[in-house]
């Protein structure tokens, strides 16, 4: 019993297991009705730097499906809007910190926003519960 309890334990963890009941922050960007569908990808060198974002915004209630890296380099953060809202994207850029917002709908695409991650982004301090 102590080793299945282990093992579930240790998948609440893992950002990449899905996990029904999540502390979200009392600032959080998103409604509980709401699902915006992210993805976000590391246009940097810094390793980490999607998982970091990726934690971010599912602690803020967004729905992050994918992370990785991405083919160009930026200097500062872009977020484009897929969907063709605007307003899920501009809530996503406010929940990193601020960050330019550019529409390129995808309908290829099972997403609201993409999230290109650049040099200048750096993940909020978050505050220590212990």
């Amino acid at each position: 019993m102590l080793l299945v309890g282990g093992v579930l334990l240790a998948r609440a963890w893992r950002s990449d297991v899905p996990v029904t009941a999540r502390a979200v922050a009392p600032d959080a960007s998103v409604n509980s009705s709401e699902r915006i569908k992210v993805e976000v990808l590391n246009a940097t060198e810094v390793r980490g730097l999607a998982r970091r974002a990726t934690q971010h915004l599912r602690d803020r209630g967004f729905d992050v499906l994918y992370m990785g890296t991405a083919t160009a380099q930026l200097d500062s953060t872009l977020v484009l809007d897929r969907s063709g809202n605007p307003d899920r994207a501009r809530r996503v850029a406010e929940a990193l910190g601020g960050a330019r917002v550019e529409s390129r709908p995808d309908s290829s695409r099972y997403l609201d926003v993409t999230v290109m991650l650049g040099r200048s982004w750096r993940a909020p301090t978050e505050p220590f519960y212990p």
